[in-house]
């Protein structure tokens, strides 16, 4: 559901267990609305014991906000968690103002974003999984149906019907992306023998950024929640004869949503496969370390929590980020600390990474027929050739490979596998 150009409300019910650090409530919310086109012409925040069952604020707060939405001529409410459907219809039949909660505003900032077959396909299935629950209050303006006969039983709703098209659509977008997972998977196995590193981050870290800068890559980067949504893979230098495979990955949130999390996990799921992950911290915000902690819970989801990560503090240029960068260098020595805008730090990120990478390598000796071209070529991609030397049909080599790029010689070598040296 679109929010574009409308003047929005922000709410806020705070109970005890939410932790907002530094920044406070309804600051995120914020800056998604503004991502999502509409002006934010008023605040309100309610602090409660628990959340109110029927109209996720109190009743004397539901007034305030009726009154404050009448007064401003606000169009839309939007709410700082998801709401039932039961809480979002009282909410909208007191104030007379259209109600979405934080999921609902970032699905409209996804499609929004969206660019590729995959991403499309992903925000519609987590649109229909957030709908599905909700469409008793998007057709409540409707009756039965007249001549029921035909459809399921006489009198069947209209509401039963949508519930019906829902699921079946949801069934075909499942299976679509499962294809697309499918041919997404064989693309990674087939980029097995390269070092591959994904960029993660919280949303706005500036990781397309770091990206561009460090591949030259044009990716499209900006002052916005949510840029990218897409990944991207290019080639990354990192000396004369060693490259890796950088990935860009969509922004984590906090409280992102579960249902999108499961709509993108084939994006995610290059997090997953990477050998290194770039884990890009923005330190002029408010309270990175609550960003850094809603990053590690999504790794978790995501089963990548165990994945090899180095952390780069980003944006250091930017006004009183030393200070902090002097705090968190105190809790992560072997970070390193970069500008992505004007290129500060990226040369010492640069050796970190090459020295990883390096430490990931074995030599290893294989003996091989003279004309499998196919293992020659993979190790002259993905490795170094220290020498070679031939007997007969047959020709052994010692070469520097990555340690994961040992089951791919193995099956290009008929299933005989090197041999790790000292």
């Amino acid at each position: 559901m679109s929010v574009d150009a409308e003047r929005v409300i922000l709410a806020a019910a705070v109970v005890p267990s939410d932790d907002f650090g530094p920044e406070g409530p309804l600051t995120e919310l914020g800056r998604l609305v503004k991502t999502a086109g509409a002006r934010v012409v008023g605040k309100l925040v309610q602090r409660l014991p628990r959340y109110d069952a029927s109209s996720y604020l109190g009743s004397g707060k539901v007034e305030q906000l009726e009154v404050m939405a009448r007064e401003r001529e606000a169009d839309t409410i939007v709410c700082d968690n998801d709401l039932s459907p039961a809480q979002i219809r009282n909410l909208e039949r007191i104030i007379d103002r259209k109600v979405i909660d934080r999921s609902e505003l970032i699905l409209d900032i996804f499609a929004k974003h969206a660019r590729t077959q995959q991403a499309k396909l992903q925000v519609e299935l987590a649109q229909l999984e957030y709908t599905l629950p909700r469409l008793t209050r998007m057709w409540k303006h409707l009756s039965r149906i007249e001549g029921g006969i035909g459809f399921r039983g006489p009198g069947e709703r209209q509401l039963e019907v949508e519930r019906r098209l829902v699921r079946k659509k949801t069934s075909e977008l499942r299976k679509r992306l499962k294809q697309i997972g499918k041919r997404k998977a064989r693309q990674v196995a087939a980029r097995s023998d390269e070092f591959t590193i994904s960029i993660i981050g919280y949303t706005n870290a500036g990781k397309s950024t770091l990206m561009n800068r460090l591949t030259n890559a044009g990716v499209e980067a900006g002052d916005q929640l949510f840029v990218t949504l897409d990944t991207r893979t290019r080639e990354w230098h990192l000396s004369r004869t060693e490259q890796a495979l950088l990935s860009d990955t969509v922004g984590f949130i906090r409280r992102l949503p579960h249902h999108l999390v499961a709509s993108f996990h084939a994006t995610l799921e290059e997090a997953n496969r990477a050998d290194l992950l770039l884990h890009v911290v923005d330190i002029s915000h408010e309270d990175p370390r609550s960003q850094v902690q809603a990053v590690k819970q999504v790794l978790r989801e995501i089963g990548a929590a165990d994945k090899p990560e180095l952390t780069v503090f980003n944006k250091i240029d930017q006004p009183h980020a030393e200070a902090e960068l002097a705090l968190l260098r105190s809790e992560q020595p072997w970070a390193v600390a970069v500008s992505a805008l004007n290129s500060r730090g990226i040369d010492q990120l640069h050796r970190t990474v090459l020295d990883y990478a390096r430490n990931d390598m074995t030599d290893v000796e294989i003996l091989t027929n003279c004309g499998n071209g196919r293992l020659f070529a993979m190790l002259a991609q993905s490795g170094r050739i220290i020498r070679q030397e031939y007997s007969d049909d047959k020709t052994r080599i010692i070469a520097r490979v990555h340690r994961h790029s040992l089951t791919r010689i193995e099956a290009l070598n008929d299933g005989i596998p090197a041999k790790t040296l000292a």
